[in-house]
């Protein structure tokens, strides 16, 4: 069934007229003329911000779309509502309630998701909290809570979020300057027992422990951690790596699927990191992972580096002692024994001779102008051949 959705522009319109003053309509007709805008069967309805209105309007509104599940009134200047529990029961039938930059209070919060029993999803970015006001009765229906953009700091502010919502699936915290995770290990158990995601991007984390922490999640399996102080000192590669293996049991990383050979290789980097640090600085996760892959020997150091040669180049009886890189190609080659030979590029003729295989192979063309040179194996002591090209000229007397 198709979503009906309105977006309204505001509960007090002020109508021009041709000829007159502008004029502000009445409360009461205000809110019927927004009222008969509405389809009654609406599903979603975006309220777009305008002049500071009475919740009892908003109420009034929303009583006349019963089938109304989504309601947005982000950036409506909500911070001095009060919002009686007797005008919060219209809402009851809302799914998903946006509230960013309202600057709403904690207590209309919790008066709103009170009165909202089938509540899942909670928008609250933008809304300058640095503390969480504890609510008397919980929102067990909620499984999504938005938070984002805040001043939230200390756990114990985000402790307050699992005992209100306590069903909670996806806790997204990132942009708030939460410093650590200060629980224990049976606490954080009880506090958030269905969280399966979490985005802590761009937060406080400084310490190893802290993500170590998030383990005692029973059902984490999806983590976001980046712009995290503790990871600024790695490479991209080391954060990624060391991240996934301090969280075996999640499959989602900062939005990227983690493979079964990813993990076996971000576990064993992590061993190869750590193993030659003290024994007092080596963290838990390292003796588990010794366990299961035993202890690793370094990886070879492979040079990747552009490699260099010295070859014999001959023209003629003219022989020349020249180092090639061996990364540039066919037709660089040319250009550069072009100012040593003082000939056209396209004048000359490259040969190939293999010192230790000429008697097999004989001279090789360099014919392909893109070719790298190390693909044809040049090897110190190997000879390049340069042969003029010669201009073939025919007369009517050669005929």
């Amino acid at each position: 069934m198709t979503r009906e959705r309105v977006i309204c522009s505001g509960l007090e319109p002020w109508s021009p007229l041709p000829t007159k003053k502008r004029r502000a309509p009445s409360s009461k007709s205000s809110v019927r003329n927004t009222t008969q805008r509405i389809s009654p069967t609406a599903k979603e309805w975006w309220f777009c911000p305008a002049r500071q209105d009475p919740p009892l309007k908003i109420c009034t509104i929303v009583s006349n779309v019963p089938h109304l599940d989504f309601l947005n009134l982000s950036m409506n200047p909500l911070s001095s509502v009060k919002l009686d529990p007797s005008m919060a029961d219209v809402f009851s039938g809302l799914r998903r309630l946006v509230l960013i930059n309202t600057h709403i209070s904690w207590d209309s919060v919790h008066t709103l998701t009170q009165n909202t029993p089938e509540l899942e999803e909670l928008f609250l970015c933008l809304n300058d909290y640095s503390t969480v006001s504890e609510s008397q009765k919980s929102c067990p229906s909620l499984r999504l809570l938005q938070i984002t953009e805040n001043q939230l700091q200390h756990w114990a502010e985000v402790r307050k979020l699992g005992s209100i919502y306590p069903s909670l699936s996806t806790l997204v915290l990132a942009n708030n300057s939460v410093e650590s995770v200060d629980d224990s290990q049976e606490t954080l158990q009880l506090l958030f027992p269905n969280l399966r995601s979490i985005n802590l991007n761009n937060s406080g984390l400084s310490k190893w422990e802290d993500i170590e922490k998030l383990n005692f999640f029973p059902k984490l399996e999806d983590v976001k951690a980046k712009g995290i102080p503790l990871l600024q000192p790695y490479t991209t590669h080391e954060r990624r790596s060391l991240l996934l293996a301090q969280l075996p049991s999640v499959v989602v990383l900062n939005g990227g699927a983690v493979s079964h050979g990813e993990r076996e290789d971000a576990e064993r980097f992590f061993i190869r990191y750590y193993q030659d640090c003290p024994e007092q600085e080596l963290p838990q996760r390292y003796h588990i992972l010794v366990s299961k892959y035993g202890h690793l020997a370094p990886l070879a150091e492979v040079d990747l580096s552009p490699r260099s040669t010295m070859v014999d180049v001959r023209c003629g009886e003219k022989v020349e002692p020249v180092s090639l890189r061996l990364e540039q190609t066919v037709a660089d080659l040319k250009k550069q024994l072009k100012a040593l030979l003082q000939l056209p590029t396209n004048g000359i003729r490259l040969f190939y001779i293999d010192r230790e295989m000429c008697s097999v192979l004989g001279p090789e063309e360099l014919k392909c102008g893109s070719r790298a040179l190390h693909s044809y194996g040049i090897r110190d002591g190997d000879e390049i051949l340069v042969v003029p090209k010669v201009k073939s000229r025919c007369s009517s007397s050669d005929i």
